[in-house]
């Protein structure tokens, strides 16, 4: 018996782990601020585990609000501290263009975040640049799979994921996994992405089989624009129409939400 795409996500989601916790804040400031205390906490936790802590970072305004919040915490914490110098920072999906396009996920994250915190270059896996070796996406990708390879222990093709941060198109996208595209068939960890009606339209992304492999996956959304999608991706819509609802972490996923986004959910209570 065969089954469809749709079909096949919906069963490995059922095995992968729990079903996902929705956390909602007034707006999108606080959003940002409780996601950023929250990451911390995370990696900081990490590391008392493993010494050492793993992020997949996303772009956006959203995912970089939050970074910009971070680096704040790091010069004056709250509670918990982070050795930076012991954190793996990874990418879900990056747009292939120049090193130093305004448009690239990394360049966001280096002035919003990492060149703040003093992060050791070798622990930045940037994708791959278009001027920087590979001459096609695809070849792209397949060098971030190596560098993943590299860093996975023995026997494995991926790291450890600790936290892997995503954000969400309002038509349901997430990473570069457009609906009915062909990545959202696709079951390579890393692929080469064509003709996204979002430009750039040449990326490279994280498929499922990588995003799903994460201990968590924080699904962070912001804007009354997303709540339809939001509201189908919790209401269980088929991944090959709505990529959001295909990823799940292994041991948590989280929809961290702000009012406007959370606003055509069910409401709960009488």
């Amino acid at each position: 018996m065969t089954h469809s795409p749709g079909d096949r996500v919906a069963a490995e989601l059922a095995a992968v782990g729990p079903p996902p916790d929705v956390v909602i804040e007034p707006d999108a400031d606080r959003l940002a601020r409780a996601v950023a205390e929250a990451l911390v906490a995370r990696l900081a936790a990490a590391q008392a585990v493993h010494g050492t802590a793993s992020v997949v970072l996303t772009g956006g305004g959203i995912g970089i609000a939050v970074l910009e919040r971070v680096a704040g915490l790091a010069v004056e914490p709250v509670r918990e501290t982070v050795d930076w110098t012991a954190v793996d920072v990874w990418w879900g999906d990056e747009r292939f263009v120049p090193a130093g396009d305004a448009e690239r996920n990394d360049g966001q994250a280096r002035t919003a975040l990492l060149d703040r915190v003093g992060l050791p270059a070798e622990r930045v896996h940037a994708m791959p640049a278009a001027d920087s070796g590979p001459a096609s996406p695809e070849e792209a990708a397949e060098a971030y799979l190596a560098e993943l390879r590299a860093h996975a222990p023995d026997g494995a093709d991926l790291p450890r994921f600790d936290v892997l941060l995503l954000g969400m198109g309002p038509e349901g996208h997430t990473a570069s996994i457009f609906p009915g595209s062909p990545a959202v068939h696709d079951e390579r960890p890393v692929l080469a992405v064509r003709g996204c009606p979002k430009p750039p339209p040449t990326r490279v992304s994280l498929g499922y089989p990588a995003i799903n492999s994460a201990e968590e996956i924080w699904m962070v959304v912001s804007g009354e624009g997303k709540a339809e999608a939001v509201a189908a991706a919790l209401g269980g819509a088929d991944p090959v129409d709505l990529p959001a609802a295909g990823v799940r972490g292994t041991r948590a996923t989280r929809w961290l939400l702000d009012a406007g986004a959370a606003s055509r959910l069910p409401r709960s209570g009488g």
